[in-house]
């Protein structure tokens, strides 16, 4: 079996490609998986990578950053490869106009014919499903959604980034580039397999209630009847105009049994607070405060090697906003090392799916 992580600092779309083919040139890939910096040409890089991989599936998208095995790169391709071995099947479909429809329905109609079982029978011990979608859509919320209703296989995965530019992300899927668009892939791995979500915040058992919001637009007006982006500062103790430094330290979280759905801070707009996530009326978020990203994750990494006895590949989706802490603390090559050993490919996210859509997260699939 073989789930095999390459990765390339070559200049140019073709050349990246030809590089990754001939490092898994002993390889029969049933599926590619593949992150990129946005530095490269986002339609000829798909195209080079279809060319290459012309028997498999392959699928990918632009990222703020590369991850592969420990190390975290900048304008690289990152790749990862399974063989027939490692993956018994694989299907994926592009969902298009994410902002106008929700084409959900239709591509599971075709996994569906593929599989030839609707996808609410599907075993949830058998299949797993990625999605890497247009991080700048405004539309993960929408597409998480309609897949939980359509389906108990769960979903896990990231939202494009484009290194930082907010201004145009892309995601591949057969040899084409897309925006306004995600791509769903449909795993039934040979192994076993585990998702994973861990993120570094405890709460400070500050609730607050969002009482006036514009759901579409991602934007809290009110909290407890009150401006949000007064509240927000009385919150963490500093006036309005500083208070926008502890958005990554301190963002809100949507707590179910005790753990916090991160729900990341964007701006101030006027008296308002815009969000990466969108916000439904009537919520009560709590106040979180950032804990050691290093400690916390290799807490999981280890709790999972205990229970799973092996890893034989690790998916990761990490989120910019971590990326730029780890950046800030200088633990960059600590948390890296929290993957020695274990073969790994990802990349840091405008955002990761995880029953639903999350920020400032580490989603993960491990496989056996």
């Amino acid at each position: 079996m073989a789930i095999r992580p390459v990765y390339s600092m070559e200049t140019s779309p073709e050349r990246n490609a030809a590089d990754l083919a001939a490092q898994l040139s002993d390889l029969s890939p049933r599926l590619v998986l593949f992150f990129a910096s946005s530095s490269f040409e986002p339609a000829a890089l798909a195209a080079a990578m279809q060319k290459q991989f012309s028997t498999a599936k392959v699928i990918g998208c632009t990222t703020a950053g590369e991850l592969v095995n420990d190390k975290v790169l900048r304008h690289s391709v990152v790749a990862m490869a399974f063989d027939g071995e490692a993956l018994e099947d694989v299907t994926i479909g592009v969902v298009h106009n994410l902002k106008t429809e929700n084409q959900v329905p239709q591509v599971f109609t075709a996994f569906e014919a593929h599989t030839g079982q609707k996808m609410m029978d599907l075993d949830v011990k058998q299949y797993v499903g990625l999605i890497l979608i247009d991080g700048l859509s405004g539309a993960e919320e929408k597409v998480m959604e309609k897949i939980g209703d359509l389906t108990n296989i769960l979903f896990v995965g990231g939202s494009a980034a484009d290194d930082m530019k907010l201004q145009t992300t892309y995601v591949f899927a057969d040899g084409a580039a897309y925006t306004n668009a995600a791509v769903l892939a449909l795993l039934k791995p040979q192994t076993g397999f585990e998702v994973v979500k861990t993120q570094s915040f405890c709460s400070v058992k500050k609730v607050l209630k969002a009482t006036r919001v514009n759901e579409a637009e991602r934007i809290v007006f009110e909290f407890d009847g009150e401006p949000a982006s007064q509240v927000y500062a009385r919150a963490v103790g500093l006036p309005q105009e500083q208070a926008s430094s502890k958005f990554m330290d301190q963002p809100f979280g949507l707590m179910v049994e005790g753990e916090p759905y991160v729900r990341g801070l964007r701006e101030f707009r006027d008296e308002a607070l815009v969000f990466f996530c969108n916000i439904k009326e009537g919520t009560e978020l709590s106040l979180l405060q950032a804990t050691d990203i290093v400690k916390d994750t290799q807490a999981v990494v280890q709790t999972q090697k205990e229970k799973l006895g092996r890893i034989s590949g690790l998916l990761h989706f990490n989120c910019c906003f971590r990326a730029l802490q780890l950046e800030q603390w200088g633990q960059w090559e600590e948390y890296g090392k929290i993957f020695a050993g274990i073969p790994t490919a990802g990349f840091s996210t405008y955002g990761e799916q995880y029953l639903g859509h999350i920020n400032q997260t580490s989603t993960m699939l491990l496989f056996t």
